[in-house]
């Protein structure tokens, strides 16, 4: 496998910087920079840029409305605009139910729910973990009963991210309590709207409001909200999950934030010294660097497969490991780099307005929020203890 760029691919490239130049909102592209927080607006006005431009969707066929990138391209474009500061766009209509819809879903279905997720209209979020069904996810216990041409559903989702901000959920409920567990799942379309949904937050370490409980109290969904067929939702959950992990590698980012730990480490000193040259912290960065480029290949490998129509396989599981530990050694090298000048990471210290003073520069305020955040990346889209039992099983044979 030639891993060079080809005369087309970087030209690509050159467009995407173009582009991103030009269009990413400035203001944006600050808070991204600066690690401070994002408002749901901040993310919409990005999204209808690339909506606007045609690339809101790279992996969806274009008879969907997608841009119909290669892996490649969708590899560059990652890179190039997460170095200028884009910020993440919501994964859960783009790259989740969005390609669920397409592969398992009615035309009338596709029809209804496809358009909105490209423009940006419909917010989705996803209903997948509940309390005591995480890692073990076939064991959730939320119900939707057949009452005629609705379900009716109760139970709680737990960790809902921006639940606050979406019109919809995609959520995996119970149908059928015999035989295998795995056997009695459906996946259900439910608009966030319906009576009997509340929506609780949950504060976070960082003090942040991401997550969230949802709770379904007979909430009624018409039976044309079903993906699939009754019962079988979870080979659609597997299918999603697996799209999930790949795109959590997150190459682009961390390259970003290594350059940015590279910076930090030039600004502080250590008994009159630069940080970079104290040889033992120049190791460890040296180390991660290493350890992102081998990242790197792999998910070059994985996307020159991908480009030759072969889907992403246990090898998602191990962009999702290696991935997730290397953006959560980033941050602790971040925050190690400013010492105690991280310690306040409280909201008003990361806006405009705030009045006072912290122990440092204010660059380094949101780092400690930032590093607390970042402990939730080996737990979401299946605990990295359950992908290397994935790697054990479906490439070593254990």
């Amino acid at each position: 496998m030639d891993l060079k760029f080809t005369a087309d691919e970087l030209a690509f490239r050159d467009e995407v910087r173009r582009f991103v130049d030009e269009k990413l909102p400035g203001d944006v592209a600050r808070k991204v920079l600066e690690h401070k927080r994002l408002e749901k607006d901040d993310v919409y006005r990005w999204h209808r840029a690339l909506y606007e431009k045609g690339w809101i969707a790279p992996n969806w066929p274009e008879a969907y409305g997608g841009a119909a990138w290669n892996a490649i391209q969708n590899h560059i474009f990652d890179e190039e605009s997460a170095a200028r500061g884009a910020p993440r766009l919501s994964p859960f209509g783009l790259n989740m139910i969005g390609p669920v819809l397409i592969a398992f879903a009615s035309e009338a279905q596709k029809q209804a729910w496809l358009p909105g997720i490209l423009s940006g209209e419909t917010w989705w979020c996803q209903g997948y973990s509940e309390p005591g069904s995480g890692s073990d996810l076939a064991s959730l216990k939320t119900r939707a009963e057949r009452n005629g041409d609705v379900y009716v559903v109760n139970g709680q989702k737990t960790w809902t991210t921006h639940a606050h901000w979406a019109d919809m959920i995609f959520c995996l409920t119970r149908t059928e309590s015999t035989g295998k567990k795995q056997e009695g799942i459906s996946m259900l379309l439910i608009d966030m709207q319906s009576p009997g949904i509340e929506v609780r937050p949950i504060i976070t370490l960082d003090g942040e409001h991401e997550v969230n409980e949802v709770w379904f109290e007979n909430v009624e969904v018409p039976v044309t909200n079903l993906v699939g067929d009754e019962g079988r939702g979870w080979s659609i959950a597997k299918f999603l999950l697996s799209h999930e992990r790949t795109g959590i590698a997150g190459v682009g980012v961390s390259k970003r934030e290594l350059a940015y730990l590279k910076h930090l480490a030039t600004q502080e000193t250590v008994n009159g010294r630069s940080l970079m040259l104290d040889p033992v912290f120049c190791d460890r960065v040296a180390e991660l660097e290493i350890d992102l480029l081998a990242l790197e290949i792999t998910v070059l490998r994985v996307a020159a497969a991908e480009s030759e129509g072969k889907a992403p396989g246990p090898e998602a599981s191990i962009l999702k490991i290696r991935g997730t530990e290397i953006q959560q050694r980033l941050t602790e090298l971040q925050m190690e780099a400013v010492g105690p000048a991280a310690l306040p990471f409280l909201p008003m210290a990361w806006g405009d307005n705030w009045i006072g003073q912290t122990p440092g520069p204010a660059y380094a305020a949101p780092l400690a929020a930032r590093y607390f955040n970042m402990r939730k990346t080996t737990i979401y889209g299946g605990t990295n203890e359950i992908q290397r039992n994935i790697i054990s099983q479906k490439v070593l044979g254990l």
